[in-house]
C-alpha cells in the first residue's frame, strides 16, 4: 500500500553503551530508524530490545554514545519538545490509582498544551478518535485499574495515539491481547504509518507478526544488532538459529508474501527413511 503522508522527524543511535547498575546491556551500538517506515526489533529474551527502545525514547541515559532526534542530542532537548515529536508506550506502564480511561487517554494531549493554550476542540477530537480506533469509547468512565489486561493495553495504546506524534515507539504493544486484538492493533499501527506518515518502532516477540507487519526489521543478540533490513533479507534459517537458538524452516507466507518461520521441535524433526 502506498503512503499518503511523509514523516519528518528522524531518530538514530550512535555508539550507544547502555547499562543498569554498571552491568552493560549494549556496547557501541549504532542504529538508524528509517523515517516513515514500520520498524520491528526482534530477539531472544534479555537481548537488549526494550533497553534500546528506552534509550531511543530518552527514558534511559546512555553510559556513552548518543541518541539523535532530528540530528540533535536528545538529552539536550527540552522534555516537552521531545514529547511533541516522539511518543513512547513502555512495556509495563503504570496508571495513577483510580484514573479513568478517558482521563488517561486525555493525558496524551499534555505535551501540546501551555498556560495560554489549554484544552481545545483539537484535543477533544484527537482523544475521541484515539479511543474510537482502539475500541475504548465504551470504557471511557471505567477506572483503568479495574480493566482486564487486554482492555488496559488498548487504553494505553489510545493514550499513545492521542499524543499525536510523528514518531511512535511501542514496547510489545500486543502483550495481554488475544489474537484478534493483536491483529487489530498491528493493522492500526500500519494504517497510521501508511495514511498519516508516522514512523513506528515496535518491539515484538512474535517473529512472524514482525515479518508481516514491518518494512524494516532489526534482529538483536546479546546487546548487538546482528542484522537489519527488509524482513525478506533478514529472516533466514541461519539467522533464526543464531538469534533464537531455534531450528526452523523459512517459507513464503502465501497470504502476505513475507517470510514465515516454521519452528522444528524435537518431536517434529523429519525421521530419516
Amino acid at each position: 500500500m502506498t503512503r499518503t503522508a511523509q514523516a519528518h522527524h528522524t531518530l538514530a543511535a550512535e555508539g550507544l553503551t547502555l547499562a543498569y547498575d554498571k552491568v552493560e546491556v549494549t556496547r557501541d551500538l549504532s542504529l538508524e530508524i528509517p523515517t516513515g517506515q514500520v520498524t520491528c526489533i526482534v530477539g531472544a529474551n534479555a537481548c537488549g530490545k526494550s533497553t534500546l527502545l528506552r534509550a531511543l525514547a530518552r527514558l534511559l541515559r546512555p553510559a556513552s554514545g548518543t541518541v539523535l532526534l532530528d540530528g540533535q542530542r536528545i538529552q539536550s532537548l527540552p522534555t516537552k519538545e521531545v514529547a511533541t515529536r516522539l511518543g513512547i508506550l513502555p512495556q509495563t506502564p503504570v496508571a495513577p490509582e483510580g484514573i479513568t480511561v478517558a482521563d488517561l487517554v486525555s493525558r496524551g494531549r499534555h505535551p501540546h498544551q501551555t498556560w495560554l493554550r489549554q484544552w481545545s476542540d483539537r484535543d477533544r477530537s484527537v482523544v475521541a478518535e484515539a479511543m474510537r480506533v482502539t475500541g475504548t469509547l465504551e470504557l471511557a468512565e471505567r477506572p483503568v485499574d479495574e480493566l482486564s489486561g487486554g482492555q488496559r493495553q488498548r487504553a494505553w495504546i489510545a493514550m499513545a495515539l492521542a499524543q499525536d506524534t510523528d514518531l511512535m515507539l511501542l514496547d510489545e504493544p500486543t502483550t495481554y491481547l488475544d489474537l484478534a486484538h493483536q491483529i487489530d492493533v498491528l493493522d492500526l499501527l500500519v494504517d497510521l504509518n501508511r495514511r498519516h506518515g508516522r514512523t513506528v518502532v515496535l518491539v515484538l516477540h512474535d517473529l512472524n507478526q514482525a515479518a508481516r507487519y514491518s518494512d524494516h526489521l532489526v534482529a538483536m543478540k546479546a546487546g548487538a544488532v546482528v542484522a537489519a533490513g527488509p524482513p525478506a533479507e533478514v529472516i533466514t534459517e541461519e539467522l533464526v538459529a543464531e538469534v533464537f537458538g531455534l531450528s526452523c524452516r523459512v517459507v513464503v507466507d502465501e497470504v502476505s508474501g513475507t517470510p514465515l518461520v516454521l519452528p522444528i521441535g524435537r518431536h517434529h524433526a523429519a525421521v530419516p527413511s
